[in-house]
């Protein structure tokens, strides 16, 4: 009777996965059904000698380049501890963000598990690293110029990270670091590395995190942090003050960054079952209320393979560049105007 019954159990919970799987994923556009993008399948144009790995973070400097940190052939470990060598190919690799050619990188023997990346308005690049547990701040030619954390030690205080993911970079030069997967906090910086506060620990809460993924900043000098496995972004004052929290039909959300102007805010998504099958990505486009204007992606109007949208930067035309860390491609949305 009772391996009947675990019979039935089991026949039901097939079932239900099956159905899971099968069904079609929501879809609707925002309130923006005039805005459109196309994605780019020239670009980019890399030569075969590069291998792309899982390109975890994507920005936009100063000279309008595109910049894309890589993972080569690192592997994400599903089981057991992080690498502890180094990877020896070039992670940073600089791109024309028109014809999609690569201009030069740099990056090899410097990171064990790259993560997060930032261009400030000096042109430096932020990095993460979880394996490292570190954060680094790098001339635009590949200097260290600060870095943070102590090598390959996790901790949870003001000296240590815990696989942090990201940075944002405020006007006055003072920063912010998302501080990750092993702790749920933004940790707040100055502009040549002095701790000065932090907010934030494990839950579901306004101000509480379940992995804090991505961090940008609005023109307004308000943070705003992608929660991912709470499936919403939160908004903080410059010193971790809670403001507001978005949240609505997305899956958990990888990225967030605002556009050159200002005006429009950008996110990625990702729906999985279970946290091991990936059903795609979506692009979500909002106003400077928080309001969904334009999803693009698995639900939109784009036909494309399932991906997973770790990461994201837009340009000045309103182009969109995104990772897709289940292809290991880069991809390029182009705002089209008619």
């Amino acid at each position: 009777m009772i391996k009947k019954t675990i019979y039935i159990l089991l026949g039901i919970t097939a079932l239900l996965i099956i159905a899971f799987l099968l069904q079609p994923l929501k879809k609707g556009l925002g309130s923006d059904r005039i805005t459109r993008y196309r994605l780019d399948t020239n670009w980019p144009s890399l030569p075969s000698s590069v291998k792309l790995g899982n390109p975890t973070g994507i920005a936009l400097d100063t000279n309008k380049n595109v910049v894309v940190l890589h993972r080569a052939d690192r592997k994400w470990p599903l089981f057991g501890p992080m690498p502890q060598d180094l990877i020896k190919q070039k992670t940073v690799l600089f791109i024309n963000k028109d014809n999609g050619k690569l201009l030069h990188s740099w990056g090899d023997q410097l990171f064990i598990m790259p993560h997060g990346l930032t261009v400030d308005r000096e042109n430096n690049l932020w990095i993460t690293d979880l394996g490292l547990h570190q954060v680094f701040k790098f001339s635009h030619e590949g200097r260290l110029l600060l870095q943070l954390g102590e090598a390959g030690v996790a901790g949870n205080d003001s000296a240590h990270f815990n696989m942090p993911t990201g940075v944002a970079v405020a006007d006055d030069g003072s920063f912010y670091v998302s501080d990750g997967y092993g702790n749920s906090r933004i940790l707040r910086f100055t502009a040549d590395g002095k701790y000065l506060s932090q907010w934030g620990t494990k839950g579901n809460q306004p101000g509480e995190f379940n992995i804090p993924h991505g961090i940008t900043i609005n023109n307004k000098g308000w943070v705003y942090v992608a929660d991912r496995e709470n499936n919403r972004i939160q908004v903080f004052n410059a010193v971790g003050t809670f403001i507001k929290q978005l949240s609505g039909n997305w899956g958990a959300v990888n990225s967030v960054d605002w556009d050159p102007t200002g005006l429009q805010m950008f996110a990625s998504d990702d729906v999985a079952f279970l946290k091991m099958k990936h059903r795609g990505s979506d692009i979500l486009v909002f106003d400077t209320d928080g309001k969904l204007q334009t999803r693009i992606g698995r639900s939109g109007f784009y036909k494309g393979p399932v991906t997973w949208y770790h990461d994201l930067a837009t340009d000045s035309e309103g182009n969109i560049y995104v990772g897709d860390i289940l292809g290991n491609t880069i991809q390029k949305f182009k705002k089209l105007t008619k």
